[in-house]
């Protein structure tokens, strides 16, 4: 896959509304990337005042909520100069715009027209800050850049909802944000803090499929049940599997890197879950046993997405993720980033899980080799 970024420099002031008061700001660039000759994301990269900054950051703004923050870098914020903050359009946005325009500066020209509409002009979603996802907000200083990125910097929306996405593209995204952000983080993390984090970070996902993804072709209508989504997520992304009898669960084989283990996806129906699971490909000796329990101990501390679980009276090492949709859609773009996530850290642990198994080394070299 080819990609082509087109970028036309703007230095006009844009006004975009709210739930509460028009915002405006002043824009530096509109870019759109091509994919194969087609148009996959439309990014605004706009500069503000630091105090104007406050009230998008106050109020969330851009979608900019806490757990989608990655830490800051460089230091803090200074009371004077300007904020540069980078945004992508949703992607079920683009087709509206795409409707008025092919060409970056084509793209820009149509948004400000919008702006100088007389009759309502900010009704228009394409206007509206919720409709677009910050990706990073910096400001230069005379000793250097600081800032953040954004979760949608490393997994961008328009990698999400890509059925032809590989899982090396989705799960670097998703491993480079967990991974920064527990390193920063897990000095002073909790399990209390952990657990709220992975909440936070459903709810994004959830928010995410509702917003953007709800007139894809992967998304499920509402009567559809979670074993039929999950079993059309699997065949779309070509998976070979084998539906359990008399179960709503489906039997899989992955192979990474580091080894091949059988997962496990399973439908909880009546409490509106999908839970996945890799399979250890060996079970643990009862010698061992005692290393493993805190082998398991000390990588789930701090994990993100997901956990590993072991029966102690057999020996089984598996990791679990999973997500409780309530009354929302199980859809393609929900399930790619749970599955991949699990199968990526089983490969990442394997080795020190074997390691451990086969004396090679003390739990904590162990653990040290894989997170650093």
């Amino acid at each position: 896959m080819n990609d082509y970024t087109e970028n036309f420099p703007l230095d006009k002031e844009l006004t975009l509304n709210d739930s509460s008061n028009p915002l405006t700001i002043t824009t530096t660039s509109l870019s759109l990337t091509k994919q194969n000759h087609q148009i996959i994301e439309c990014r605004l990269t706009f500069q503000v005042t630091p105090e104007l900054y406050h009230r998008i950051d106050t109020e969330k703004l851009f979608n900019l909520k806490p757990e989608v923050r990655a830490p800051m870098s460089g230091g803090n914020f200074l009371p004077s100069g300007d904020i540069q903050i980078e945004t992508t359009l949703q992607p079920d946005l683009l087709p509206q715009l795409l409707e008025k325009a092919s060409t970056a500066e084509e793209a820009a020209n149509y948004l400000l027209q919008l702006c100088q509409q007389p009759e309502n002009p900010l009704t228009n979603k394409l206007l509206n800050t919720e409709s677009w996802l910050c990706l990073s907000v910096k400001q230069q200083q005379p000793n250097g850049e600081v800032g953040y990125n954004t979760f949608w910097n490393y997994l961008n929306p328009s990698t999400i909802n890509d059925p032809e996405a590989t899982s090396e593209e989705l799960s670097a995204g998703i491993v480079n944000f967990f991974q920064e952000w527990t390193q920063a983080n897990l000095a002073e993390a909790t399990q209390n803090a952990t657990s709220e984090f992975l909440e936070g970070i459903s709810s994004v996902f959830n928010e995410l499929v509702d917003e953007t993804f709800s007139e894809t072709e992967e998304d499920t209508t509402t009567n559809q049940s979670i074993f039929t989504a999950i079993v059309n997520f699997f065949e779309s992304d070509q998976w070979q599997f084998v539906k359990i009898p008399e179960t709503s669960a489906l039997r899989l084989l992955f192979r990474g890197e580091n080894g091949q283990w059988t997962c496990y996806a399973q439908a909880r129906e009546e409490h509106r879950q999908f839970v996945f699971y890799s399979i250890c490909p060996v079970k643990t000796p009862e010698n061992k046993r005692l290393a493993i329990t805190e082998f398991i101990t000390r990588a789930n501390y701090g994990m993100i997405m997901g956990n590993f679980e072991f029966d102690f009276d057999d020996g089984e090492i598996r990791y679990k993720t999973s997500i409780d949709v309530k009354e929302d859609n199980l859809s393609f773009a929900l399930i790619k980033p749970i599955v991949y996530a699990n199968v990526m850290t089983m490969d990442e642990y394997l080795p020190g899980i074997m390691a451990v198994i086969e004396s090679e080394v003390e739990v904590k070299e162990a653990i040290l080799r894989i997170e650093g």
